[in-house]
């Protein structure tokens, strides 16, 4: 089917052979990647920066992986208009590797989870993560999004606090208790910087409010600072040593040099020695990354498509992620995939091809180089608020609350224990124990569909006169583990002291081995019973896993029939003939 190709393609650059491939590129189209581009890469600066310092490393490892794997990602992926770079549903889960390994850790995990991406598409088991309930993936959102707003709440209001603990109750109750002791300089920024952020949109323009919201934040900053007030910034959390010898405040002004991954550091931690036992160590957090990674970018995409009415290609998006994340790490770059809010904000900005992604790599990797000191005047207080806006707008919370008041309860409950798991504990529990709940609670929904009822008295199925101790039963509905031994159950109850009974199938589209288990076993007590059993009008899933298990209905006293009437026909004639012999031993 063409319609479903893009579902099951991969290849190299799939994304980028497209779109160049559709048409000629030519001045205007590079023109309108051109401003997309740098629109694009205006606001990821910030932000990388910003979530860098989220999942606690310098704000320059957060500028390698935009600048590197934001050029590599949609150079070899395979999505047309997806940006990539960090993006803040990371957060809870590099933080506190951050905490427990150091930066080396963080980048050997992130090794580990571009390799598993990579053999998600070599497997081409991209089309898969749509399988996703909803209520899972919001579920997961919002928490991530409460974590996130939570952790900044320390640069948002200048609080006092040395480390934040592990658990989210622990960091709740530090907060709190730091609160009395806020820095009003830093609380004025925070909020000078997040009511341009809410109000520039109303505004209208094409310029988006990270930029403006981060000036205004800066400036007045700079206006406190003049007047003896101390506000936090880049520049004076962050310092950085090079090579050669030279240090400085904020953020080397250099590119990103290739470096093993657990040999980098930052002041104050200690280089790791790779083994075996580290990467297992950290396989864990890898594979959290990996899903998450692939959810986000391939949730991404099919945002992406329904907007400009193109096709992804899952499997080549996943490997060029994997590809993105494996090498990424070795340039200092942390782990990145598909930002939705900077991937629709290059589709509004009128982006044409992948190349539009791999300009805003660019101008991150401009304002690396030329602006880093400048850079370094943007105030924590800012970063902090920006950052909030950004957990706003993933938690998707106008989403949440429709799902509530509309969704039925099994969605609510497997909503309300995603979310509160990755709140109070972990994002991989919540997301392994949301697909379970959601799996159970679908099976019991579709077990609850499979009915059984007698139709002997139904002219529409039943056209003719059925004799006397014979009973015609419909099935409706899935035949697997969770409801076949509750259907027979029922069947056996309706079937006894009968002379036979016609079993019609034609609206079972499934018998699993389980299935096919609680059949012969009502077959065997059927004919314990010397009661005959015609089964009449199979679909061709059933009838396959029949013929695969070496199904014999002789065997089991039963006889098969293609179609109801035939079953009908046959009841009738074996009637007819039992009574001219009835009749017969009478005279």
């Amino acid at each position: 089917m063409a319609h479903r190709k893009h579902l099951l393609s991969l290849r190299v650059a799939h994304a980028l052979r497209d779109a160049l491939g559709e048409h000629s590129y030519d001045r205007r189209t590079f023109a309108k990647d051109l401003i997309a581009g740098v629109t694009v890469g205006i606001i990821a600066i910030p932000l990388a920066m910003a979530l860098a310092i989220a999942c606690g490393v310098a704000p320059q490892y957060g500028l390698y992986s935009a600048f590197v794997a934001g050029f590599l990602i949609p150079l070899l992926g395979g999505s047309r208009y997806s940006v990539s770079g960090p993006t803040a549903a990371f957060v809870v889960i590099l933080a506190p590797v951050v905490q427990q390994y150091g930066l080396a850790g963080l980048l050997i995990a992130s090794v580990l989870a571009g390799a598993m991406q990579l053999l998600l598409a070599l497997m081409r088991l991209g089309r898969y993560i749509e399988y996703i309930p909803e209520s899972v993936t919001l579920g997961f959102t919002g928490g991530i999004a409460v974590v996130i707003a939570t952790l900044q709440l320390k640069d948002f209001m200048g609080l006092p606090v040395a480390e934040m603990p592990e658990h989210f109750t622990g960091k709740m109750l530090t907060l709190m208790e730091a609160m009395p002791a806020f820095s009003s300089p830093s609380l004025t920024v925070g909020l000078a910087t997040l009511a341009v952020m809410l109000v520039w949109p109303r505004l209208k323009t094409p310029l988006p409010p990270h930029l403006p919201a981060v000036l205004v934040g800066t400036m007045v900053a700079l206006a406190l600072n003049r007047m003896g007030q101390d506000v936090p910034t880049v520049g004076s959390t962050f310092s950085y040593s090079l090579a050669d010898g030279i240090s400085g405040a904020g953020i080397p002004p250099v590119l990103p040099d290739f470096q093993w991954p657990w040999g980098r550091t930052q002041p104050g931690e200690t280089p790791l020695v790779f083994s075996w036992q580290l990467a297992g160590d950290l396989l864990s957090a890898a594979f959290a990354i990996a899903m998450l990674g692939a959810i986000e970018s391939l949730l991404c995409a099919v945002v992406l498509d329904g907007m400009t009415g193109k096709k992804h290609s899952a499997n080549s998006e996943l490997l060029g992620q994997g590809i993105g994340n494996m090498v990424t790490p070795f340039f200092g770059g942390i782990t990145a995939t598909a930002a939705i809010a900077r991937s629709a904000a290059n589709v509004k900005a009128g982006a044409q091809t992948p190349i539009a992604a791999m300009i805003h790599a660019l101008v991150v990797l401009v304002a690396l180089v030329s602006l880093s000191r400048l850079l370094g005047h943007l105030p924590m207080a800012s970063m902090a608020a920006l950052l909030m806006v950004v957990a706003w707008n993933m938690s998707e919370a106008p989403k949440a609350v429709q799902l509530i008041k509309k969704a039925p309860r099994s969605d609510v409950l497997v909503f309300a224990v995603c979310f509160s798991l990755t709140v109070l504990f972990d994002m991989v529990i919540a997301i392994t124990a949301g697909v379970v709940l959601a799996s159970l609670l679908f099976m019991k929904n579709m077990a609850e569909m499979t009915r059984v009822a007698e139709v002997t008295g139904n002219r529409k199925l039943v056209d003719v006169d059925v004799p006397e101790g014979w009973r015609v039963f419909k099935i409706n509905g899935p035949l697997f583990f969770a409801a076949a031994d509750r259907v027979f159950g029922e069947l056996s109850l309706q079937c006894e002291r009968q002379r036979g009974i016609v079993v019609y199938l034609d609206a079972v589209p499934i018998l699993d081995a389980g299935g096919l288990s609680a059949l012969t076993n009502f077959l065997g007590k059927c004919a314990a019973s010397d009661t005959r059993v015609y089964l009449a009008d199979f679909q061709y899933q059933p009838l396959k896993t029949l013929a695969k298990a070496g199904f014999k209905p002789d065997q089991w006293g039963c006889t098969l029939f293609p179609t109801l009437a035939d079953a009908l026909s046959r009841v009738a004639d074996s009637a007819g003939r039992i009574d001219s012999s009835v009749r017969e031993s009478g005279n």
